[in-house]
């Protein structure tokens, strides 16, 4: 049995409302093999477990782990060579991207997200070249990068059986290419069309083989409207409700997959998903930027719960999500850092500040994100869109023992004023610098910036060397059909955006102009 004191000036086990956190001043909590057993004040836990070695001081301040409820890959796309277009066009220059070992890819990533408190992580992979051995062999290479290191994931193979390049099918796409380009296109899209029965028995062996672990999960993934046709969805809904396992879908990122719904069901996605008896609780949609006020209304009442990717949305113009609108239905609603936070890094302290800054909208109306709503999403309400559930997301007795410690009086020197409330100051000063530990099932993985499990400076000098090598002639190749086909799938969104509803307007953060 290992047993464990964290003590701190203050311990936030979470928020009470939008308006108010449950915070303890000078407490302490116990943990016993990962879970917390006993939280209270110091003096009476000192009382209750004489002799239990006791870490921690007056100087922190305690949080529950954060979640980062939407994520990727590794090394970013810019850090790749792709710029931040706009997403349709994204996924075309994307497409020259080198190749990478996905454990140190997975490693390096990490890193920045346990150094800024994130605890667990929603691990969406995806847009891979078959067959499924090879794709098998990857998503074990990332499920064994987040166990070395000691985070928590949540992992999902993102399935797409169609319209992987716009959003139209591959062949009918491919037949309008110019000769010299049909061959590598086409070649390249196959690659990445593995049978739909596929994807299903890779999510079964993972589940399988995932038995016995404690800090890696396994759910799904359809991985957007116009990557799955009606048939998947239904399928991968049964094995939802099959194993209790939960869903995570990209959804109306853009005005041009809201059009792309239109034209495809006759209605909205959400309208559609609704038909199809896929919204629930167990799904969480992701960004959902383009839901009109009525969608907002079925997927409250549904359950269905939000992951809200801010950084992401701002990068590649697809817009501001209608957050307050969501709050106002009390919708569960997470934060995603998806492939990189507005500083093309993984710092949830920052994720969060851009979260509480980016929704004030005008007037005088208290309608406008709090740092206890901030912290909600990025906490419990994450952890709701995770096979974890509540388990984590709270410091509560019964939970597991996942916090991040931060150095309060290094990050409010030399002065805050105590008008403020604690978790007020903190969340909007906080540096990912004054992060002191970040704590898993009780056990420290990460303390004074070094990593307790992994030789972070080994990893990205390995990464580094395998970079610094040549070029394959296959990502050479890559290179040139990504160019040479990027002005061509730009060419097919021309004239795309034609009806009133789907033409981006002025304010877009107004939820009663979204109809």
């Amino acid at each position: 049995m290992k047993q464990s004191i964290f003590k701190a000036k203050w311990i936030v086990r979470g928020a009470i409302n939008r308006d108010q956190a449950d915070v303890l001043e000078n407490g302490a909590l116990v943990q016993r093999d990962g879970v917390i057993v006993d939280i209270g004040p110091l003096a009476d836990i000192e009382a209750r477990y004489p002799g239990v070695e006791i870490f921690g001081n007056d100087d922190q301040i305690i949080l529950p782990g954060f979640v980062n409820a939407h994520h990727h890959v590794g090394m970013t796309p810019l850090q790749l060579g792709s710029p931040d277009h706009p997403l349709e066009l994204w996924f075309a220059s994307r497409m020259s991207a080198r190749d990478l070992d996905r454990y140190l890819d997975t490693l390096y990533s990490s890193f920045e997200m346990i150094a800024s408190g994130i605890t667990t992580v929603q691990h969406i992979h995806g847009w891979m070249p078959g067959p499924l051995e090879v794709i098998h062999k990857y998503s074990l290479q990332v499920l064994k990068a987040y166990r070395d290191v000691g985070m928590r994931a949540s992992y999902c193979y993102a399935v797409r059986e169609q319209n992987r390049l716009v959003y139209e099918a591959d062949e009918d796409f491919v037949a309008r290419l110019p000769e010299e380009l049909k061959t590598s296109v086409a070649e390249h899209l196959k690659k990445q069309a593995i049978p739909f029965e596929d994807n299903m028995s890779l999510y079964d062996s993972l589940v399988a083989e995932n038995k016995g672990q404690d800090r890696t999960r396994i759910q799904l993934a359809p991985a957007n409207l116009h990557w799955c046709s009606d048939n998947a969805l239904t399928a991968l809904n049964d094995r939802s409700l099959r194993d209790n396992a939960p869903m995570h879908m990209h959804l109306l990122e853009t005005t041009y997959q809201k059009e792309y719904a239109r034209r495809r069901t006759g209605t909205t996605a959400v309208k559609h998903l609704e038909k199809l008896g896929i919204l629930s609780p167990r799904l969480t949609l992701g960004h959902g930027v383009w839901l009109t006020e009525e969608d907002i209304e079925i997927a409250a009442h549904s359950g269905t719960c939000i992951c809200h990717n801010c950084s992401s949305n701002f990068r590649l113009r697809s817009g501001v999500a209608p957050l307050n609108a969501f709050e106002s239905k009390g919708m569960t609603v997470g934060i995603g850092l998806d492939e990189a936070g507005i500083n093309d890094d993984r710092d949830m302290l920052q994720e969060m500040r851009l979260v509480l800054r980016a929704h004030r909208v005008p007037g005088m109306d208290d309608s406008v994100p709090t740092c206890p709503q901030v912290l909600r999403m990025a906490t419990e309400h994450g952890a709701m869109t995770t096979p974890f559930g509540a388990e984590i997301g709270r410091l509560d007795v019964g939970r597991m023992a996942d916090f991040v410690v931060i150095n309060h009086r290094k990050a409010l020197w030399p002065y805050q004023d105590d008008q403020i409330p604690i978790l007020d100051a903190v969340m909007q000063r906080a540096k990912s610098q004054q992060v002191d530990a970040t704590v898993v099932g009780g056990e420290v993985i990460y303390e004074n910036g070094r990593f307790t499990r992994v030789d972070r400076d080994q990893i990205l000098n390995e990464i580094a060397e395998r970079l610094s090598k040549p070029r394959t002639p296959e990502e050479e190749k890559r290179i040139h059909m990504a160019r040479a086909v990027f002005p061509h799938v730009k060419k097919f969104y021309d004239g795309y955006l034609q009806t009133e509803a789907t033409k981006p307007r002025v304010p877009f953060y107004a939820p009663s102009s979204r109809t």
